[in-house]
């Protein structure tokens, strides 16, 4: 169901490209086009649309791929009679002489009447990022001498006073240690949980924890992912906390053990990616369903016990 649902999500995101006609407009551009190597780069988004009409911010990070991201200014919003103006300006920085170019960014908005989203997006834009010039026909020139800074006896008097403080407690603590060696007592570490129950144990929490049923959507989404990621981590080692949703899944498709979930994981990230960035607001039993598969991909790529008493110890899944 939640699969049917992204799936058709997406596809009208697709369809409605061309939103020209709906009123609404994107446009892209930076404030100039020959950059050096570590300068700041403005590049922003103009968004023009009708009164009523709900646009969602665009999502820049997944189409910037050869320049950094540095800062996300707040949106600018100017309105005249029924027609709305809206900036968004971005601070880009590039470390390699090259061209680049960003690729058309979508933007996702919603008529009033409509219960789909649609999408329009911005042109694509070119830059050069340039290294600086250096003249080799010039003389090099002598490395400053190093500065000389006068003896401020307040700084010295104070690293006196911290050092006694440091050379004081390093003594406290010693002489605890002494007297605590004659009578050692022996603490038992706490065996640490494997990954499938560490998990399962957070879903049970956030699952008392009604998130989603007191209004709490996009916080449940983020938490209950952010389960999956971290137990992905745990049980395949990789990185899956700093990939999006393709790689993620790409990933996971070449970790042994993982076939019986790579399908229900990539339905399960891209409902909860269409929630947390387009604002997707999904029904009741929605929301029941990514618990369940929350549990169906842990309980199904979760470890394989070796011993009979494992296998004894791991008839009793958890739900």
């Amino acid at each position: 169901m939640v699969r049917r649902i992204s799936l058709a999500v997406l596809l009208v995101s697709v369809l409605a490209t061309t939103a020209l006609s709906q009123g609404i407009t994107a446009k892209a551009f930076t404030d100039k086009t020959q950059y050096q190597v570590g300068d700041y780069i403005h590049y922003s988004i103009q968004i023009g649309y009708d009164k009523g009409t709900v646009v969602h911010p665009p999502l820049i990070a997944d189409s910037v791929k050869t320049v950094s991201i540095l800062q996300t200014e707040k949106p600018v919003e100017a309105a005249k009679n029924n027609a709305v103006l809206v900036t968004y300006d971005f601070i880009l920085a590039g470390y390699d002489s090259e061209g680049v170019t960003i690729p058309p960014i979508p933007v996702f908005y919603q008529i009033p009447g409509k219960a789909v989203l649609d999408s329009v997006v911005t042109n694509p834009v070119s830059f050069t990022v340039s290294t600086l010039k250096v003249n080799l026909q010039s003389n090099i020139k002598d490395v400053n001498g190093p500065l000389k800074i006068p003896l401020n006896w307040l700084w010295v008097a104070l690293w006196v006073v911290v050092a006694l403080l440091v050379l004081g407690a390093a003594y406290y603590l010693y002489r605890r240690y002494k007297r605590g060696a004659g009578n050692p007592q022996q603490v038992a570490a706490a065996p640490a949980l494997p990954p499938d129950e560490i998990a399962l144990n957070s879903l049970r929490e956030l699952e008392k924890a009604q998130l989603w049923q007191n209004g709490m959507i996009k916080e449940y989404h983020s938490a209950i992912t952010e389960i999956i990621r971290r137990y992905f981590e745990g049980r395949f080692g990789m990185p899956a906390m700093e990939l999006p949703t393709s790689e993620a899944v790409e990933l996971l498709r070449k970790q042994r053990g993982s076939e019986p979930v790579v399908e229900t994981t990539y339905d399960f990230l891209s409902n909860a990616d269409l929630v947390k960035f387009a604002k997707y607001t999904p029904l009741g039993p929605v929301n029941e369903e990514m618990m369940q598969q929350a549990c169906e991909i842990v309980n199904k790529s979760r470890q394989k016990p070796n011993s009979e008493e494992e296998k004894q110890a791991a008839t009793t899944d958890v739900q």
